[in-house]
């Protein structure tokens, strides 16, 4: 149905987001993901770490940041240290390293943790997207765009719509999770 369509795209949105906040989410291997909530100050604009420096990462467990303005390499190190990554930045006045270490399971613990608040606000976006869908379809209703019986088939679709992507958010947090606790 037609009608469906304008919620189930928001719905995959809703997916994709999810999987961007799960890959921002470290699992003890050195992933440039990590650093793309992070923004730097760069001459008073909050600008993507990505897009002012070179990430490349020589190692499994190693991220290099190499600002091309070297003058901003100060307000790189400060944006890492400011946020919620848990890892001191190496600067030796060229580049920024950063090592991660191997994860301790109260750490392991803890990004489960996150993992898990990330799945329930997905799930909670899936919802609120059915809540409006609903609200858009008893105005019709009322305003006899569509029949009740109608109204009762979308009802029906969209909250199979609804639980398919809540199935999707809980398996994606899952395989986040498998993947935190895998050594």
């Amino acid at each position: 149905m037609s009608e469906l369509s304008e919620f189930k795209q928001k719905m995959v949105k809703t997916t994709e987001v999810l999987a961007t906040q799960f890959a921002s989410v470290r699992a003890g291997r050195a992933n440039a993901a990590v650093l793309d909530q992070i923004s730097v100050d760069y001459y008073g604009t909050p600008t993507p770490i990505k897009q002012i420096a070179a990430i490349a990462s020589p190692d499994a467990r190693t991220l290099t940041i190499q600002p091309w303005d070297a003058t901003s390499l100060k307000a790189n190190e400060k944006a890492i240290l400011t946020s919620e990554l848990g890892i001191n930045p190496q600067n030796d006045g060229r580049m920024i390293r950063l090592v991660f270490p191997q994860l301790t399971e109260e750490r392991r613990k803890e990004l489960a943790k996150q993992v898990r608040k990330y799945g329930e606000e997905g799930k909670v976006a899936v919802r609120n997207v059915r809540r409006d869908a609903l609200d858009k379809f008893k105005k019709q209703q009322k305003k006899s765009e569509i029949t009740e019986d109608d109204y009762k088939v979308l009802e029906k679709d969209l909250q199979k719509l609804t639980d398919d992507y809540i199935k999707e958010v809980d398996k994606l947090t899952e395989a986040k999770e498998k993947e935190l606790f895998s050594i």
